[in-house]
């Protein structure tokens, strides 16, 4: 059965974020994810996880200016020094945290840009990333994310995501896999799963299209489920979704699946 991470960033908004955790672990997740922690101190989040028993199964690197609309460095020329200090800065919250799954966006692609120049910077980067988290035994991962919600992200498909890990050699670089961005951007989700899973560090999940709960829309969640396990994934999957209404009167997909057991 797949381990599932709630969402701290698109779950339980109806409580603030601290007190998200002890939402989270009253649902019974025991791991949880999130976008950004760095409003706050690595030591706030350390207490929530290790008093409602949760393991911090993802988060990202800081990505820029977000409320400027940035989305990443990683593959960003001239931003070099500002991806390795968003790494350092990164680092203490995994370590405190045991987090050992890290985010990295690309950043949006700027109008005219290079694209083989924005590659060239992109695996230079992803491989001084990975050595700088190797010996602390962090997997850094890269997420393709559909051009619907993100408009201009550099990384949209599988393929060139899996291709970027193999320049860049690092056995700690993975790709993250989210299986609503993978069904809006590509489909045939089964088949993608069975093609790329050694290379899947992380998986994600949310209905389609309106990424609410994954019980309605065009993609079929359970028979996911089972193909996970069929296929020995032993990592989260991480439930980024919106909630149509309140987070945990919005479990019942959660629950049926439990019940299968």
């Amino acid at each position: 059965m797949p381990r599932f991470a709630a969402n701290l960033s698109l779950m339980y908004g109806e409580h603030a974020f601290l007190d998200r955790f002890e939402a989270a672990a009253a649902d019974g997740f025991d791991a949880v994810e999130f976008l950004f922690p760095y409003e706050h101190a690595p030591e706030a989040i350390v207490q929530r996880l290790q008093a409602h028993g949760l393991t911090q199964a993802l988060f990202n690197l800081p990505p820029g200016d977000f409320a400027q609309g940035e989305r990443g460095l990683a593959a960003l020329p001239g931003r070099e020094s500002e991806f390795l200090a968003s790494v350092e800065q990164a680092l203490p919250y995994a370590l405190a945290t045991g987090c050992r799954r890290l985010h990295a966006m690309a950043g949006l692609v700027p109008p005219g840009a290079d694209l083989a120049a924005m590659r060239a910077v992109y695996i230079a980067n992803l491989r001084r990333a990975a050595a700088l988290l190797q010996p602390h035994g962090i997997t850094l991962l890269i997420e393709p994310i559909n051009t619907r919600d993100m408009p201009g992200y550099f990384l949209n498909h599988q393929q060139p995501a899996h291709d970027v890990v193999a320049e860049v050699g690092a056995p700690n670089l993975g790709v993250q896999m989210d299986l609503y961005h993978c069904q809006v951007m590509e489909g045939d989700v089964s088949m993608r799963l069975r093609r790329h899973i050694a290379g899947v560090g992380h998986v994600q999940i949310a209905g389609v299209p309106d990424r609410h709960e994954p019980d309605c829309g065009e993609l079929h969640h359970p028979p996911l489920f089972a193909l996970l396990d069929e296929l020995g994934y032993a990592g989260f999957v991480g439930c980024e979704y919106r909630p149509r209404a309140g987070t945990s009167e919005g479990l019942g997909w959660l629950r049926r699946w439990r019940a299968r057991d």
